[in-house]
């Protein structure tokens, strides 16, 4: 690791400032940074460590929704009981997360931010994972690799709360010394066509501080990950559903893949088959199918087409309260 100079601000515009040389990176729980600075894939000059800052701590609820701050923690978010009551698929992604030492010190901001665990980018190729003008993916090593997207990019969003946020119609909030801006969780998680673009809408003076989910009557969510161990590990796909019920009658459904696309992937065909259905086994399978209907899948990853259906058609079952 290289040497870097460390800070620890009290404040938000003290941040902004240690920010301003260009040439630093924002640290919270750090359990994806530091290994990044260990690999030399980072070698920032500076840290700033964002842990002390109060005001961007807590999970608060409110009329309108709720409020997550960025270094909130994934154990406070799991023993959160607004969350688990009010906020299912989020809570559920929270669970997956099967490491007591990841869950007290990992932070919800750092979920969002953490760079592709792709083994390519790890190993110095870039997001694109290029050489010699040409991807090492397709006819390389990619069985966790994405089958959404269509490349350049092939990494998967490591994200475990994302595809639930976007599910639930998220939005996160950004500061920087020019000001505050709101993203929606949907716009933020980005597929990069060049190796200058990052997988995420967050400049380097910026700091992700904070996540606000908008309260909605009668909405059922859920998630379910499909893993290929129970250990520390991350999910080969996913689902997150966010369902807006009436009657017993599906009235819009949201349906959101992950780890199978370089970002949290939503399946709007598989979401409209859901609206104004009762939810059962049947419909869940139907739009099960429709959600992996445009999967192109690489040469050692084709398994992830049938465990993203399984993922949609337990996850939809789960929010309607069936047996999944």
């Amino acid at each position: 690791m290289q040497a870097f100079e460390y800070a620890s601000p009290a404040t938000l515009e003290e941040a902004f400032a240690l920010l301003a040389s260009g040439d630093a990176q924002v640290l919270a729980g750090g359990s994806d940074l530091i290994s990044l600075m260990k690999d030399d894939i980072n070698t920032p000059k500076r840290v700033v460590n964002i842990k002390g800052i109060r005001e961007l701590g807590g999970i608060r609820p409110g009329h309108d929704g709720l409020r997550i701050g960025a270094t909130a923690t994934m154990d406070e978010l799991m023993s959160s009981a607004v969350v688990r009551s009010q906020y299912a698929a989020l809570h559920m992604a929270a669970v997956g997360i099967a490491s007591p030492q990841i869950r007290n010190v990992g932070t919800v901001g750092g979920d969002l931010c953490q760079r592709p665990r792709c083994w390519y980018f790890r190993n110095g190729y870039g997001l694109l994972a290029m050489k010699d003008g040409r991807s090492l993916v397709p006819a390389g090593e990619n069985k966790y690799h994405a089958i959404f997207g269509d490349g350049p990019a092939y990494f998967v969003s490591a994200s475990s709360l994302g595809p639930a946020l976007v599910a639930m119609n998220a939005k996160i909030e950004i500061h920087s010394a020019r000001g505050a801006r709101t993203v929606e969780a949907g716009k933020f998680f980005v597929n990069p066509m060049d190796e200058g673009t990052r997988e995420i809408d967050l400049k380097p003076d910026e700091i992700l501080t904070g996540i606000v989910i908008p309260a909605v009557s009668d909405r059922r969510t859920a998630t379910y990950e499909i893993r290929q161990r129970e250990a520390l590990d991350w999910p080969l796909a996913t689902a997150s559903v966010g369902l807006q019920m009436h009657a017993g009658t599906v009235r819009s459904a949201r349906i959101v893949l992950g780890h199978v696309a370089p970002v949290p992937w939503v399946a709007e065909d598989a979401g409209k088959a859901m609206a104004g259905q009762h939810v059962n086994a049947e419909t869940a399978g139907k739009a099960a199918e429709a959600a992996v209907a445009g999967a192109h899948p690489l040469s050692q990853n084709g398994y992830k087409v049938q465990l993203a259906k399984v993922a949609v058609k337990r996850a939809l079952l789960t929010a309607a309260g069936k047996e999944a």
